[in-house]
């Protein structure tokens, strides 16, 4: 190796935050979007399965980035000096919206639920809020 030359490539420490963050959203998103899928099946919510489908599948890539790009800042900022504490907060982070959204979109209140009380399916836990 030639001394003072440099490589090309990207920084590590950038490209691990762009690829924890994608990973992690991703799986977010696919969560979020099977529960909610779920949840209208079970309560009879939206129009039929293609309508609802449709929908979920615009609501994909947009959940993808709202769940990866806190990664990426956690990853660029608090990562760089205290890992687990990054660790720590996204994966807290991650729950909690995962829960927001499969509440907010998959047990909507203003929607007449005659199969679901109260709009909570019955496979949801009751240890947890909905």
């Amino acid at each position: 190796m030639i001394v003072g030359a440099e490589s090309s490539s990207l920084p590590r420490g950038r490209l691990g935050g762009i690829g924890s963050g994608a990973l992690i959203g991703g799986l977010t998103a696919v969560v979020t979007i099977t529960a909610t899928a779920r949840a209208w099946t079970a309560c009879d919510i939206g129009v039929n399965a293609a309508a609802n489908g449709m929908t979920l599948l615009f609501l994909t890539p947009l959940i993808w980035i709202a769940a990866a790009v806190p990664w990426v800042i956690l990853h660029n900022t608090l990562g760089r000096r205290h890992r687990r504490t990054a660790l720590m907060a996204g994966l807290i982070f991650t729950l909690w919206f995962t829960w927001f959204l499969v509440t907010w979109l998959g047990m909507p209140d203003s929607y007449p639920a005659p199969l679901c009380p109260d709009n909570v399916p019955p496979w949801w836990p009751s240890l947890i809020p909905a």
